[in-house]
């Protein structure tokens, strides 16, 4: 008798369900993609590329003249002496540790000042998202990164930088 009662209550459920989802408005957002993708946001990024390369450059060169190094080793290897091809093998290391440590480090600060802008403009897109949500009445706001698809038309990424463009304006 229970089992039964259970069993109709999981296929009204059941039925039920996809009326619940037909109703609710799900759509998909990148906040990264449209707060950089904005205005300001190309602005501030623009701004750190030009204060990161500097940084850039000389990694640039490093890596150029560890190349240089490494193309004159190989070239000129068999007839230099023992104790030349041992210090120019250190060298080689020395130099691909300090090109190494420099990426990691042009990277992170790239990263932590990405992440900056990021949080320098969350209080204009929140509330361009929140508008959003008003006026659309959104349920359910994904990201694309937890998804396996999505169609295009769900995605409101363009529709909030275009209204964080219009905010700053």
């Amino acid at each position: 008798m229970f089992n039964r009662l259970a069993m109709a209550l999981l296929a009204t459920a059941m039925m039920a369900a996809p009326s619940v989802y037909a109703e609710m408005k799900i759509v998909v957002l990148d906040p990264a993609r449209a707060i950089l993708g904005s205005d300001e946001g190309k602005v501030l990024l623009a701004n750190l590329e030009n204060e990161l390369k500097a940084d850039q450059d000389e990694l640039r060169s490093s890596a150029e003249a560890f190349q240089a190094l490494q193309a004159k080793l190989q070239k000129d290897g068999e007839v230099m002496s023992d104790s030349d091809k041992r210090k120019a093998v250190k060298e080689l290391e020395s130099m691909q540790v300090d090109i190494q440590f420099g990426q990691q480090k042009l990277q992170k600060e790239a990263q932590d000042r990405q992440q900056e802008i990021l949080q320098s403009l969350a209080p204009q897109y929140q509330k361009v998202l929140n508008d959003l949500i008003q006026v659309d009445q959104i349920d359910l706001i994904l990201q694309p990164n937890a998804l396996q698809y999505a169609n295009a038309k769900h995605d409101i990424t363009k529709r909030v930088t275009e209204k964080l463009n219009e905010q700053s304006k």
